[in-house]
């Protein structure tokens, strides 16, 4: 089999990243090739830097996003076994190994450890081990990068973020049990543990909805992100309030919150009762 592939860590597959899959796509259907992604394991920083990296998907979550873009293989590498490949081993090695012939870069990507900048420099590479290079222009919506989007989330601009993924972002994790305020105050909530390299947004309340495992249409919810300084919490929480849910709970079970808007800041109140009342205002304005 042969392909038309290209590069990258794709995190959050966002619509600078659909962009460049479109071309992909269209190429290979040209060529009459199969298309691929080439991508990593995980994120560079987590190894050259030691430490877990914020991010917008996990592995699984990338993998889904670029199955359903129509992608018809993920080569998957581990950057700490690639790390001091320089471009023209690590070009080598995906002609003759995997069989790529055509290379699709990205306007703004870079690979190998001999850090090469310039497009002509790539091409020659590609050249000695017979691979066509073929330089793709930013997106028609403009420059677009993880990076922005991290930016956005963590100042709470999720409404621009979700522009730039072209989706709403999401969390996903297990029910676990929280303090129980929720429940005694009239408003039980769910509260999620996502993957430790997800990106959590900053604290606020959220407007959102929540898509429970196994069901087809999700739920408007009001979400909150904080530390709950009313009651006092030390360490910080996702949980989230279904309005339109009469059932029971669903403690282990996986949910997904889907953040649409930002309402306003967590702030601590005078009293519990004072909380409920701003609940119950928040309530109003969940789409």
């Amino acid at each position: 089999m042969r392909y038309v592939a290209t590069i990258g860590f794709f995190d959050g597959v966002h619509i600078g990243h659909r962009y460049l899959l479109s071309e992909l796509r269209r190429v290979a259907s040209e060529r009459s090739m199969q298309s691929a992604v080439i991508t990593l394991d995980e994120h560079p920083q987590a190894v050259l830097a030691g430490n877990v990296q914020l991010l917008l998907t996990t592995v699984k979550e990338r993998d889904e996003l670029l199955q359903q873009n129509k992608i018809d293989e993920v080569f998957l590498f581990r950057f700490d076994v690639i790390r001091s490949m320089t471009a023209l081993e690590f070009m080598r090695i995906i002609h003759e190994q995997y069989g790529v012939d055509i290379l699709l870069m990205g306007y703004d990507h870079r690979f190998g450890s001999d850090r090469l900048t310039n497009f002509d420099d790539y091409k020659r590479c590609a050249e000695q081990v017979g691979i066509e290079l073929i330089a793709i222009n930013e997106s028609p919506q403009g420059a677009i990068s993880s990076s922005k989007i991290r930016t956005a989330l963590l100042n709470g601009e999720i409404e621009e973020a979700n522009k730039m993924l072209g989706y709403s972002y999401y969390l996903s994790g297990k029910v676990v049990h929280g303090n129980g305020i929720g429940r005694t105050i009239g408003f039980p909530t769910a509260n999620i543990e996502p993957a430790p390299c997800k990106l959590i947004p900053k604290a606020g309340v959220y407007s959102g909805k929540m898509l429970l495992f196994g069901a087809s249409n999700p739920l408007r919810c009001l979400v909150n992100i904080g530390t709950n300084p009313t009651v006092g919490n030390e360490r910080t929480t996702i949980e989230a309030y279904l309005p339109d849910y009469s059932g029971g709970d669903f403690y282990g079970t996986t949910i997904t919150l889907f953040f649409t808007r930002r309402i306003r800041e967590e702030r601590k109140f005078d009293s519990l009762d004072a909380l409920r009342a701003q609940i119950a205002t928040d309530i109003q304005t969940v789409d």
